[in-house]
């Protein structure tokens, strides 16, 4: 018996930390989410209203607002982090001397916080001081009427790129290792054969990094959906509520309306959101490992 504890006493502090710091706050907004319970009234939870916070959630056209908002900077942060990093893979594939500290470089904008990405890019994107949008002024005429954080269209476009800055790199560094795994006979054999630059990378390099790019999509995916950050040091989820994502949303409902039960009830939908796409998620791992 105690051969066969042994194990589980190591794992013990981690399980103990997971169960405190996930597994009882999902519980506890499980239970609140099933309650009426606002901050402003009562400092205790309130009576039971059964499923009345989870219908309120979906006929909130705030709420849909909000996961519009959410699918779309997904969308787009998920397009170009992978396009542009599998762009920077091809060409990091060629091997020249700077290769090896280009790639140390890579990882250096995944590791800045989140938070600090959102103040970094609002600073360099202000009008008057900004960097960036002296810059983009100078280069493109046509910018200089730009408002990069008061334009709906703008604003958004502004926090997926952050989110890319800082994701792209690190996705090319991924890819580069599905390239190196790839036998390099196998491009010399379709070079023999006739096969041009194209040809080898959409008929033999693609096919063969298609399992991982199906993991780094999903990957890139469960990281968008949570997107909270930037959004609050950017934008705060403006202008309007063009660049509030459900996370920001549940954190508005509960710290700046009080209303903790909705806010649980949100919470819990972004959870079964973010299941789906971590199942999702797995199962494509699982079929790359047993391939």
């Amino acid at each position: 018996m105690r051969k066969h504890a042994v194990p589980y006493l190591h794992l013990a502090p981690a399980l103990l930390a997971v169960v405190l710091t996930t597994v009882y706050p999902l519980v506890s907004a499980l239970i609140t989410s099933f309650r009426h319970w606002r901050l402003n009234e009562t400092r205790e939870a309130g009576e039971f209203v059964g499923l009345e916070q989870y219908q309120r959630v979906f006929t909130d056209d705030t709420f849909f607002n909000s996961a519009l908002v959410t699918l779309q900077f997904t969308v787009i942060s998920v397009v170009l982090s992978v396009g542009l990093g599998l762009a920077i893979a091809l060409i990091l594939n060629n091997r020249t001397r700077l290769s090896a500290l280009t790639k140390a470089l890579l990882i250096l904008p995944f590791a800045v916080a989140p938070a600090l990405k959102g103040f970094s890019w609002r600073f360099m994107l202000n009008p008057d001081t900004g960097v960036y949008d002296q810059l983009l002024d100078t280069v493109l005429p046509f910018a200089d009427d730009i408002n990069w954080l008061g334009d709906p269209f703008w604003a958004l476009m502004v926090i997926a790129l952050t989110e890319v800055w800082g994701w792209a790199p690190l996705i090319a560094l991924m890819l580069l290792g599905g390239l190196n795994s790839i036998s390099p006979e196998v491009r010399e054999a379709a070079t023999i054969d006739g096969a041009n630059a194209w040809q080898r990378f959409w008929r033999v390099t693609f096919p063969l990094l298609r399992p991982l790019l199906l993991i780094v999509i999903f990957l890139k995916a469960v990281f968008s959906v949570k997107i909270f950050d930037q959004v609050v040091t950017t934008t705060g989820g403006g202008p309007g509520r063009a660049t509030e994502s459900l996370n920001f949303f549940a954190y508005s409902q509960g710290f700046t309306f009080l209303d903790i039960g909705y806010a649980s009830a949100v919470s819990w939908v972004i959870v079964l959101v973010l299941g789906v796409l971590a199942t999702l998620y797995l199962i494509a791992m699982a079929k790359q490992e047993a391939k």
